[in-house]
């Protein structure tokens, strides 16, 4: 390929509002282009690596008995209102209207529109197991946009479904779903964790998430050193509370004006911060028509994870309250709430940490006024004691070794649904003793657009992008020095024809550009392999650099294909 012929729009600097590195250097080195917020073009480099890419998954998926089809990203809101998505789903959802007034969305995920296919089509348990994919484009309309390609509106992703008639079916799906992201993530060169996971508006109660450590991420990943991984939304520790042996004080009411935070609180109280209960104050959506007052009370010093306080309320959403639910339901406003003579239609949640303390400081519902010296049931009640608060960096995990913490990207994700989606949408088929029982599922994801961004955050340096050789554009960049000398774009086009025949995907740079502009985009395209035809080629020698590590050699044209064989199975060894 000849790169006078090949888009590649580089640029010098990077837009600057790119804040992570992949969206710098995939910006700069020609491969996106921003069309609005969070809506990108690929351009010719940047789908050349998608395909390969997506090469590589059919190829597992086709290992792992999965089968390909494809469907429509218009779907019809009827099935999404059915299983309740339609509403809970949230903003992120694309709602929009045909012209006979009918409600459509433009699919986020696809769960309902393949349950609805096999409803309809499978009607006995001998059909079962199956397994389906697509790679197609999803649509979410993400409020805040960012990270390049890593969070937009419309992404591409691999999305995969398997129904069972038995549970035994979906967890050997699920394994060998689990195997083939393993395979897939090893083979486009990632360094990922498998980590414990929330399931989210996905619905189901078992999930894993398979994610990218990076410098900038959404995520973050605790981790251990040991054999414990997981998503800062499920992530536990050792409980280490020390039960206090207090007497229990008086309990006193102060004025704290002007005190709203924690912080403020203590320092006007005279107490600590983790002797002063941190009062959240939720909306839970139980169902279309009920909501849920819930106060979750903790040490002023944690925070509540909302996951872990939706998933104990199984509730369909969990909003944090505005001012006005909470002047009805506790008669002041954030900054002074607090559980004590709180009534019975609030639900009290509190964190296990809560438990061991006595006398305790609080919110008063009362504007400006907060108690000292509160304490479980005799000045307030607690209906459910859990884990409510995110993981603190150096808490013992669960296998016992320190907890760590690393931004992280989320490039996977695979649910064992169950029966959530079939039984809302009557998903059955007779089973061997010929009763109607419910289609078991599982659900499995990959961002495939945002896998290029994890892959590119991972493996990019201050000079450009360097792509792992089983996704990179080409293999081979092959630059002449100076085009205009017939010496050099002889041997370019004899090395570009060579490679070829070895198997070889070659950019030819025929540019009449400087080399100092050849060079500085070559490093941003950032392809495995550069060879250089400069002033040597009189002489039949090239300079070969291998753009991971910058080493360079010299060696002569008749062994070229011989050593991009040998250093591309040396890159390939070190990415696996």
């Amino acid at each position: 390929m000849r790169q006078s012929k090949v888009l590649i729009p580089t640029k010098k600097e990077a837009p600057s509002d790119a804040e992570a590195l992949s969206h710098q250097m995939m910006i700069r080195a020609g491969y996106i282009y921003q069309v609005s917020a969070g809506v990108w073009s690929y351009l010719p480099l940047a789908y050349r690596v998608i395909r390969k890419v997506e090469n590589i998954i059919r190829e597992e998926m086709d290992r792992a008995d999965a089968v390909e089809m494809m469907m429509p990203g218009l779907l019809p809101a009827d099935l999404w209102k059915e299983s309740g998505r339609y509403e809970t789903y949230g903003d992120n959802l694309f709602k929009l209207k045909d012209r006979r007034d009918r409600d459509f969305i433009l699919g986020p995920t696809h769960e309902e529109t393949f349950t609805e296919v096999i409803r309809d089509s499978i009607k006995s348990y001998k059909k079962l197991p199956l397994v389906v994919y697509q790679l197609q484009d999803k649509f979410r309309d993400e409020d805040r946009p960012r990270y390049g390609i890593l969070r937009g509106k419309e992404f591409e992703m691999l999305d995969a479904y398997s129904f069972s008639a038995d549970q035994a079916g979906l967890d050997e799906a699920y394994d060998k779903q689990a195997r083939a992201y393993r395979n897939i993530f090893d083979r486009v060169g990632l360094n990922y964790k498998v980590i414990l996971a929330d399931s989210g508006t996905m619905g189901g109660k078992n999930s894993q998430e398979f994610s990218a450590p990076a410098k900038v991420g959404e995520d973050i990943i605790a981790y251990t050193d040991g054999t414990y991984a997981a998503n800062i939304e499920k992530a536990t520790s050792k409980f280490t509370g020390v039960q206090q042996t207090a007497e229990p004080a008086e309990l006193t009411k102060k004025a704290t004006p002007g005190a709203h935070s924690v912080d403020e609180a203590a320092e006007s109280l005279g107490v600590p911060a983790d002797q002063i209960l941190k009062a959240m104050f939720f909306m839970a959506k139980m169902s279309e028509d009920e909501y849920q007052p819930v106060m979750v009370l903790m040490r002023g010093n944690d925070e509540v994870n909302e996951a872990k306080v939706k998933n104990a309320l199984d509730c369909e959403d969990l909003t944090l309250a505005d001012e006005e639910d909470a002047v009805k339901y506790l008669g002041a406003h954030p900054g002074s709430l607090g559980p004590v003579g709180v009534g019975e239609d609030v639900k009290i949640l509190a964190d296990n940490y809560v438990k061991v303390l006595v006398n305790m400081a609080c919110g008063a519902n009362d504007d400006g006024h907060h108690y000292i010296n509160a304490n479980i049931d005799r000045d307030f009640r607690v209906d459910q004691f859990g884990d409510f608060r995110n993981v603190k960096e150096g808490e013992i995990a669960p296998d016992g070794q320190p907890l760590k913490f690393t931004p992280g990207i989320e490039v996977g994700h695979i649910f064992k649904l169950g029966t959530h989606y079939s039984e809302k949408l009557g998903a059955q088929v007779l089973d061997n003793n010929g009763r109607l029982v419910d289609v078991i599922m599982g659900s499995y994801g990959i961002g495939v657009t945002r896998l290029l961004s994890a892959v590119a955050e991972q493996n990019a340096d201050e000079n450009g992008l360097v792509w792992p050789d089983s996704i990179a554009p080409f293999d081979v960049h092959v630059i002449p020095v100076n085009a205009k000398k017939d010496d050099q774009m002889a041997m370019a086009d004899e090395l570009d024809k060579q490679l070829t025949a070895a198997g070889y995907e070659v950019l030819v740079d025929d540019r009449k550009e400087r080399a100092g502009v050849k060079f500085a985009d070559s490093d941003l395209i950032g392809l495995p392999i550069r060879i250089t035809v400069g002033k040597k080629a009189a002489d039949g020698i090239v300079e070969v650099k291998i753009r991971k590590t910058g080493e360079t050699i010299e060696v002569k044209q008749e062994e070229v294909v011989n050593t991009v064989g040998i250093l591309l199975k040396q890159l390939n060894g070190e990415a696996k």
